[in-house]
């Protein structure tokens, strides 16, 4: 589990580089200022979230079980948050009405709270408090 956490970190982060210079780039001749900072939005959370996962696979304070759950609600959150908002950004140049699935958006990112949560309970759990 930790490799696949690793690497699935790791490929969210690189993604979220692309994006990033392909909103920055491509995106500014065709989207308007505010549609440029919803989508940066989306770029910023999604490496956000890339990090927390190339923690939680290198990490020993949390359990296997913890670091499941962390995976599938980070992984599933940014899937449902960033990437609406990458679509609802850029519903202006595609032939497809995106707006209707605007719904998506809080519940991924109710999704990436549950994951902080899990992480801070974990934390709680620790058995001591000092690091080795």
């Amino acid at each position: 589990m930790r490799k696949k956490i690793l690497i699935t970190g790791a490929i969210i982060a690189c993604l979220a580089v692309i994006l990033g210079a392909f909103g920055a780039h491509a995106l500014k001749k065709v989207l308007t200022i505010d549609q440029i900072a919803s989508f940066e939005t989306g770029v910023r959370y999604q490496m956000y979230h890339a990090l927390l996962l190339l923690f939680v696979g290198s990490t020993e304070y949390i359990s296997a079980k913890a670091k499941k759950l962390l995976f599938v609600f980070i992984l599933l959150g940014i899937i449902l948050f960033s990437g609406s908002i990458y679509l609802l950004t850029t519903n202006d140049v595609t032939a497809f009405n995106f707006k209707v699935i605007g719904f998506i958006t809080p519940v991924g990112g109710t999704l990436l709270i549950i994951g902080w949560l899990i992480l801070i309970a974990s934390f709680f759990r620790l058995k001591t408090d000092k690091i080795t």
